[in-house]
């Protein structure tokens, strides 16, 4: 969690209006949302009131005055802020398509659930304004409970949106000596496309990786690395992706 903005929501929450919330970006700092650095490190905090009152203004501030409907507002970490559905809904305005997946999956997590796909497109179709709504209504589809990162999740939706078929997401693939889960997975053609975070440049994570590789390549499998710099040019990863698909054999 970013602590600097959230000792910032502390020390404002003494003087803000009692009707004032956290929202947007400052709201999923608080949620542990996953954003991009841009958003995470924004020094604004955006606080909201009740429309018609008056959108709060003050140096660091941005001000929202806005429509709520139902239990739009929360307390999470001691702080009054957007409740999970209308900070997606929120965030649909300021996030990518990738992004706002990620941010989706992070939500509806089956290992630490915040709210669920039903419940988000709920507060979608009701949530006021245009802002944001055409690519909330292209995300839903896109969101998935098993998600475990939110690269993996924007890797993902890339491959999707590339209209490249017959992948399974954390499958288990079960090879002489051990079991492991991919990724995105291509059991057709015994493909692995897999993100690997800083956490696998820890060396001795390093080296469990490099014996899992090798146990999978040694099964036939064909293990795909991808990295950052790869999700930030994806037509290259498509293209690349495809390359080694169309390499394969049909098992």
């Amino acid at each position: 969690m970013n602590t600097d903005i959230l000792s910032r929501c502390r020390a404002y929450r003494h003087v803000m209006n009692p009707r004032a919330f956290f929202c947007s970006v400052t709201a999923a700092v608080v949620l542990h949302v996953p954003l991009p650095a841009r958003l995470q490190h924004s020094p604004e905090l955006h606080v909201a009131v009740p429309t018609p009152t008056r959108a709060p203004e003050g140096r660091g501030i941005h001000g929202h005055s806005v429509t709520l409907i139902g239990s739009d507002v929360e307390e999470w970490s001691g702080l009054p802020v957007s409740s999970p559905e209308r900070l997606w809904c929120e965030l649909s305005s300021v996030l990518t398509l990738t992004q706002i997946v990620a941010a989706g999956d992070y939500l509806v997590s089956r290992n630490l659930p915040f709210t669920t796909i039903e419940r988000l497109a709920e507060a979608s179709a009701r949530f006021p304004g245009r802002a944001g709504s055409r690519l909330r209504a292209e995300s839903l589809p896109l969101l998935d409970t098993g998600s475990e990162s939110p690269m993996e999740s924007e890797l993902r939706v890339i491959v999707i949106m590339a209209n490249i078929p017959g992948f399974v997401a954390n499958l288990w693939i079960t090879v002489p000596g051990a079991r492991y889960r991919g990724d995105l997975v291509f059991p057709h053609k015994k493909v692995i496309v897999e993100y690997q975070s800083e956490y696998h440049f820890d060396p001795v994570q390093r080296r469990r990786d490099m014996t899992r590789i090798d146990r999978l390549q040694a099964a036939g499998w064909h293990v795909m690395q991808v990295n950052l710099d790869d999700l930030n040019h994806p037509e290259e990863l498509v293209a690349r992706i495809r390359r080694v698909l169309d390499s394969r054999p049909t098992v």
